[in-house]
């Protein structure tokens, strides 16, 4: 017997009847003798709506009473799915992110698990039910609704499973696990049987929807183990994201190609060339809480030089204005700013032992037109933002350059 936490996202309960086939998924893992915590998210389309009539009150939400909204989604699909567990002759309890309680710091729409008290999940499960609770939610120290951001119930899935200290950790989605990249992009595109926490983190960084950034931290922080299945196929061992690479095959240097539309590029232009200058320009953009990704600083002259860095598409007219507001001060002669740019990546452990990685991905983008705006590198991944017209394109022939298509 194991104790396990299942995570089913907004397409697995999108309708009455897919929530009585999770409902019968559940029952037969109940079966075979399993402890099951289920973590949902909301119906597939149901927090855009929440968030569309929160904008018909107030153009930017107040983000307390935005969460306050938004929570109810996942609130909806835990009391449908313990009604239908009952149905069936299952004993289950609902609980929200404040019953359970996962207790988080006050950043409204994205905060973060500070503890989760997992007594009374456990007490549940010794007495025989399956617990189901609401991801994407949780407390904070006042007792307000809050809100993890974007895919939070992975998040939760695998925080539960860590406080729980569960056997696994189940992330059920509407794809049979993680792809070398993906596939409506390029048909040719290969399931993984495993993927390393490195590179499913980068992964997830880089753009990549099949897991949420924070579920994989959290899982590779608390060794989670953690699978990703899909919730409409009945059959399947998905993907097992792994500790150590799988020695006992023989792995294409690059295991994945993520991608990235929501991307957006600052221009900072003649600012001063001198020590600290990085900070008074990420500093201010950092306090208003917007989130930088790759960064480049030329080479000055005439004692100036420009600053380049990307932001999430949604925040550039924010971080703009935050710039100009310290414009003066910093000494910039302009701040401008594009949002029809995307981000490529190449991501697999493969690289800390291959050469000419970098020189393939290069040649292979030249040789289609393609020119690279920004370059940003580790030890398993390089991105490089392009124009965004060429995204599909320069996906497909570096899939096909790193011999991706040809991965069993």
């Amino acid at each position: 017997m194991a104790l396990i936490v299942q995570k089913y996202g907004g397409t697995s309960v999108g309708t009455t009847d897919r929530i009585k086939n999770v409902a019968r998924r559940v029952a037969k893992h109940k079966a075979q003798g399993h402890d099951i915590v289920v973590v949902l998210s909301a119906m597939s389309g149901e927090t855009n709506r929440l968030i569309g009539l929160a904008k018909e009150m107030q153009v930017n939400p107040d983000p307390r009473e935005l969460d306050v909204i938004v929570s109810t989604g996942e609130q909806v699909t835990i009391g449908l799915l313990v009604m239908a567990l009952k149905d069936i002759g299952i004993d289950a309890i609902s609980y929200t992110g404040a019953q359970v309680k996962i207790l988080t710091d006050s950043a409204h729409t994205k905060a973060r698990i500070q503890h989760i008290d997992d007594a009374n999940m456990r007490a549940d499960l010794s007495a025989g039910k399956v617990v189901v609770v609401a991801g994407f939610q949780g407390v904070d120290p006042d007792g307000n609704i809050t809100t993890l951001g974007r895919g939070g119930s992975d998040t939760t899935g695998v925080a539960l499973a860590a406080a729980l200290k569960a056997d696994e950790c189940q992330i059920y989605t509407d794809v049979d696990g993680v792809y070398t990249t993906d596939p409506r992009v390029v048909p040719e595109a290969k399931k993984l049987t495993t993927i390393t926490f490195e590179e499913m983190l980068e992964m997830a960084s880089l753009g990549s929807k099949v897991l949420q950034i924070r579920s994989v931290e959290f899982a590779g922080k608390y060794n989670v183990k953690l699978r990703v299945l899909s919730s409409f196929q009945e059959e399947g061992e998905g993907t097992l994201i792994t500790f150590e690479e799988d020695s006992t095959v023989e792995k294409p240097v690059i295991s994945g190609i993520a991608f990235n539309r929501d991307e957006a590029r600052v221009n900072v232009i003649g600012v001063p060339d001198k020590p600290g200058i990085a900070y008074q320009i990420l500093g201010p953009v950092a306090d208003a809480n917007i989130d930088v990704d790759m960064i480049i600083q030329n080479v000055g002259q005439d004692g100036t030089t420009d600053f380049s860095f990307t932001v999430p598409k949604g925040e550039l007219a924010r971080t703009i204005k935050v710039l100009e507001g310290v414009q003066s001060h910093i000494g910039g002669q302009s701040v401008s700013g594009d949002d029809k740019i995307c981000k490529v990546s190449i991501v697999g452990v493969g690289m800390r032992s291959h050469v000419g990685v970098a020189s393939t991905m290069f040649r292979t983008l030249a040789e289609e037109g393609i020119n690279i705006q920004m370059i940003s590198t580790s030890e398993i991944k390089i991105s490089v933002v392009l124009d965004e017209k060429y995204l599909e394109l320069a996906v497909r022939v570096l899939h096909k350059a790193f011999g991706l298509d040809r991965t069993l």
